[in-house]
This record gives C-alpha cells, sequence and structure tokens, in this order.
C-alpha cells in the first residue's frame, strides 16, 4: 500500500476535499487499488470539521466526506510515499518542517499537487469557488499521480 499526503494550510478547504476526490476516483476504478489517501495541514487545528462547501462538492459527487482536520507532523510525511502541497508554499513548509527533524531529507517525494500553478485557497469565496477547485481537483489527480507514482 502506497500513502498520498494532501497538504493544505488548515485542512478543513482543499487537501480534504483533494482526498474526498482522490477515494471517490478510486473507489470508481479511476485510481489503483494500492492508494492510501490521508489530507493533513501546515497550520491546522486538530479536529476541526471539513467545510461545509467542500463537504457539499463531496456529496455532489456521490463521495463521503470524512474524517477532521489534522496537524501535520513530521512522521506523517515519513510515511508518506508521496507529499502533494496544494500552492509551492505549502511544498516549501513540508521542506522546511522536514529538514528540521531528518539528518537527510527526502525531498523528491515532496512536490506541488499541480506543477504549473498553485490551488488556491476558496475559503469566503461562495460555493463556485470549491466547485471550480473541485473541476480542477477531478482533472489534476489522477493525471499527477499517474506522473509521480510511474503507474
Amino acid at each position: 500500500m502506497r500513502t498520498v499526503l494532501f497538504v493544505c494550510t488548515g485542512n478543513t478547504c482543499r487537501s480534504p476535499l483533494a482526498e474526498g476526490i482522490a477515494r471517490h476516483l478510486q473507489r470508481n476504478g479511476k485510481l489503483p487499488a494500492d492508494l492510501f489517501f490521508a489530507s493533513a495541514g501546515t497550520a491546522a487545528g486538530d479536529g476541526w470539521p471539513m467545510s461545509e462547501e467542500s463537504a457539499a462538492v463531496l456529496l455532489r459527487l456521490g463521495a463521503t466526506p470524512e474524517g477532521h482536520s489534522k496537524q501535520l507532523t513530521p512522521a506523517m510525511v515519513a510515511k508518506a510515499d508521496v507529499v502533494l502541497g496544494m500552492t509551492r508554499s505549502h511544498v516549501a513548509q513540508v521542506q522546511a518542517l522536514t529538514s528540521a527533524v531528518a539528518s537527510t531529507p527526502t525531498f523528491d517525494k515532496i512536490l506541488p499537487l499541480d506543477p504549473h500553478g498553485d490551488i488556491e485557497d476558496p475559503i469566503g469565496l461562495g460555493q463556485s469557488a470549491y466547485d471550480s477547485v473541485a473541476n480542477r481537483l477531478l482533472e489534476l489527480i489522477p493525471k499527477r499521480l499517474g506522473e509521480v507514482l510511474k503507474q
């Protein structure tokens, strides 16, 4: 089983949405069955619910909104086979966290989800912004995982 960890800031909007979409795609045969998906936030409070807008997107897809926010830890990064940040800033924060505790950090598994641009935070921008992020994730996740996991 390979672990894919999605990372954003608060772990209530983008990264749990990416995690939910990845699980949905997996259940529908569009991602390999040997993947485990998780998410965390670089500045998350533990135990917060997923945003209502992210949950609404997942429900419309027929996916189940699951879990609560988790603060990113070095152990989570170490256990993951690939860490996908929503922005370049998230990638840099994960790298900094890893280098602070590892004598030889492995940066080659810490990558942006979109190599061509950041996935902007939809918080406070209404449901249409979440829908737009979800549409982008639906297209991006299978393609990016295919690239980074060399399936």
